[in-house]
This record gives C-alpha cells, structure tokens and sequence, in this order.
C-alpha cells in the first residue's frame, strides 16, 4: 500500500474543521481524532475500490541489437485480467545505461482491454542491456491510496559497436581497387600474381617487359601483377588494464575495436582470410573462419560482449594464440598500448618470436591531449604541463623504436585517427607485396 499526496492534503485540510469545531465544543484533540478516522477510512475504501495490480500481465516487443549511439523503442504490453478498471502509474525499469527517455508512465485499462507503453532507448554502454521488472501501482476512484506489486518482465537489447570508421572504408576499398588494376587508373602493385598483359606506356617500368608476347604481337607489351589474395590477417587485441584507460574521451579498447572493424572490412575486400582475438590472460573473445558480410556481423556481435578487465597482458601465450589460428606467415595486428616502457616489456619480450614468422604491425592510441599540451608554455602551470607531455611523449617514441629495432611495424595517432591509419598500413604493405 501506498498513500499520495491527495491523502496528505486530505490530512492538511482538517486544520480548518479542529479549528472551527474545536472552537465551538471546546474540544479540539476529539475533532482531530475524527478527522484522522474519517481520513483513513477514506484510504482504506479507495484501495479496496483499486483495481489488483497482480492481474495485470505484461509482454515485450524488443529489438535483438542496436548499435551504440543509435535510438531503438521498447514495446511494453500491458493487459488487464481483473474486474475492475486499472489506473495506474507504471515503471519500466530499464538500466540506467539503456538510455531510457522515460521509465514512468500512466495508463487507464479498462477491465479484458490491453494497453501499450513506448520507451525510447538511447544506450550508453555496449554490451547486454537489460530489463527485469515492471512496477505497476493502481491508483483508487479518489487517488488516495494505490495498491503495488512489481512483475517479472525480462527483456534485452544487445548494444554493439557503433563503427564510426565505416566512413573511411569508401575510400581505402578504391585505393584497393586501383591497387589491384580493377580501375581504370593503371596503378598496379608488386604484387607476384600475374594478372594480365597490356600494351606498355610511357612510365612503366622496362622490367616488366614481356619479349616473347612483344614479338608475336609486334606492340610492346608488359606485365602486370596483382598482390596475393587469400593470405591470413590475425588481429590481437589487449584486453588488459590499459585498454580500459580513456583516451578523448573514449575507452582504448572502443577504438581497438573501431579499428579492427575497419582492418576487417578492408581485409576481407581484398580477398584475405581475418581471424579475431581479444586476450589478456584467457580469451574474452574470438572470430575465425568467417568471411564477408559474416564476418563482421560477428565481430561486432563478439565485440559487444568485452569489457576490459584489470589485469596484466600476459604477452608470453600470445604466440601460442596465433599459431592457434595458424601456421602460415600472416600478418599479425597487435593493438595495445606502448605509452609507457615499462608496461611495454611483456611485448617487446615476445616481438621476436612473432617477427621471425610474421608480419608484425603494433597501433597504439596516442593522446592528442599530450600533443597539445607540449605546445603550450604560456605560464608557469602550462610550463610543467608541457614538461609531463614531452615526457610522455618521448616514452612512445622510445617503445615505437624498439618495436621496430625487433623488426615489427608501429602505427600510432590520436583516436580519431588511428583506424584509417592502421588501414593505410596494410594497403601499404599490399602494394610492397609483404603481405
């Protein structure tokens, strides 16, 4: 049972009876007994008039995913089994993380009539968003008091990555295609697939001269290569306690995840095969043996699910993991951290077991705050700002050093930026036929 604030007013409102008929029979404690009867009386009648919130049954209609940042409506169907007629305040209670526009809302349901109730979801977080319980509380005739039962109702929407990179995917799928001769811009890469012979123009190197066709066509003609297809693309990604830190306002791991995506796309574009693990002492997540379309559908879907976990990377099983997927020389994507030494000797430790096999490419996130900073000296205060930022500065270009003394490459930029970046190395590695 609860009581509104029409049955407080009701109480208030008795002031002026004691006053007046206390004044009159002298005795004012009485009249106040009264009034509070006749107040509870009141309440007791109108909640026994109130319709039974138990008999009232509730149904979603939900969407199974949404990606984050975009806006999904919950359906809540709420139907009246009683005899009477429902008046009620009803709260969906959605997690705070859903984005809910609203969780209350009242409702009148006639008795065998169903009712439907809107949430408009904004999610905040990826991941599971859940939804347990409906809360119904059924207001009496004169809104004194209400009867209240909350009712099992689950419900979920599965939030996935939002991949803002898609933007730039357009535009590295026509650099692959200009890589690979499919345009008519004649830009071929070094690629050891021949693909096909055409007539030689001015610019095109002499070496690439094909004699015996030259001769039986009397045209000089040249060859032309197209990179490798079907090569493997592993992308590892720590999950570990610095994937956790914010960076622009955005998680690392968000902007591993943005990269990948777009790695993941292009990859697979270009004919190549992309396995996927998230590790940091076990396997939070992993994507193998699935192409095109499926194959980011789930990425995105076992994406959803990692959150990272305060924990050391374990760099000594990486190995391990990628000869898991694989045996062959691949092109292996490491996206970590490489902003402090020492948190950076796990790696550098296991670098050359990887480079002796592989293609090794280390992108990092680097904050642009620390850029900005180490530019402005206008005080004092901003002075040892630019100290702390130069210093932090000269850490990653320490570790990006070592990282490629050991033979990897290293790919480092803002959040924004790091995606196409790393997107742009890998077509760059296509056209010098390392991959």
């Amino acid at each position: 049972m609860t009581i509104s604030g029409r049955f407080v007013a009701l109480v208030a409102l008795g002031v002026v009876p004691v006053i007046v008929l206390g004044s009159i029979t002298g005795e004012p404690g009485v009249v106040l007994g009264l009034w509070l009867v006749f107040c509870l009386l009141a309440a007791v009648i109108d909640l026994v008039l109130a319709a039974s919130p138990r008999q009232v049954s509730t149904s979603r209609s939900l969407p199974s995913r949404t990606r984050l940042g975009e806006s999904v409506t919950s359906e809540l169907y709420l139907t009246n089994r009683g005899r009477r007629t429902l008046r009620a305040t009803v709260r969906d209670a959605w997690q705070p993380s859903a984005g809910p526009a609203t969780n209350r809302a009242k409702v009148t349901i006639p008795p065998g009539e169903r009712r439907l109730i809107t949430v408009q979801l904004t999610p905040s977080r990826r991941g599971e968003r859940r939804v347990e319980q409906v809360t119904v509380r059924s207001r009496g005739p004169l809104g004194l008091a209400a009867r209240q039962a909350t009712l099992s109702s689950p419900g979920r929407i599965r939030v996935l990555p939002p991949f803002h990179a898609r933007k730039h995917l357009p535009s590295r799928l026509a650099r692959l295609r200009e890589l690979d001769g499919a345009t008519s811009v004649m830009v071929r890469g070094q690629g050891t697939e021949f693909d096909s012979l055409r007539e030689y123009v001015r610019g095109d190197d002499v070496r690439s001269i094909d004699w015996r066709a030259t001769a039986r066509r009397r045209d000089v003609v040249v060859r032309t290569w197209r990179p490798e297809r079907d090569r493997r693309v592993v992308i590892v990604l720590d999950t570990g306690r610095t994937s956790a830190v914010r960076v622009a306002d955005e998680p690392r791991i968000d902007t591993a995840f943005e990269a990948s995506l777009l790695l993941a796309a292009l990859a697979t574009r270009a004919g190549d095969r992309v396995d996927f693990v998230a590790y940091d002492r076990r396997v939070r997540g992993r994507v193998q043996g699935a192409t095109g379309a499926d194959l980011l559908s789930k990425l995105v879907d076992t994406m959803a699910g990692i959150d990272p976990e305060l924990l050391e990377m374990d760099w000594k099983a990486v190995p391990g993991q990628v000869r898991n997927i694989t045996t062959q020389r691949s092109l292996v994507v490491l996206l970590t951290s490489i902003d402090a030494p020492g948190a950076s000797t796990g790696l550098l430790s296991v670098l050359p077991q990887l480079t002796a096999r592989h293609t090794v490419v280390v992108a990092s996130v680097t904050d642009p705050f620390a850029l900005e900073a180490s530019q402005t000296r206008g005080n004092r205060d901003e002075i040892y700002l630019a100290a702390a930022a130069e210093r932090a500065l000269l850490d990653v270009a320490r570790v990006s050093a070592a990282v490629r003394q050991l033979g990897a490459e290293v790919v480092t930029a803002s959040p924004e930026e790091l995606p196409p970046a790393l997107a742009d190395r890998y077509i760059a590695l296509k056209a010098a036929g390392r991959l």
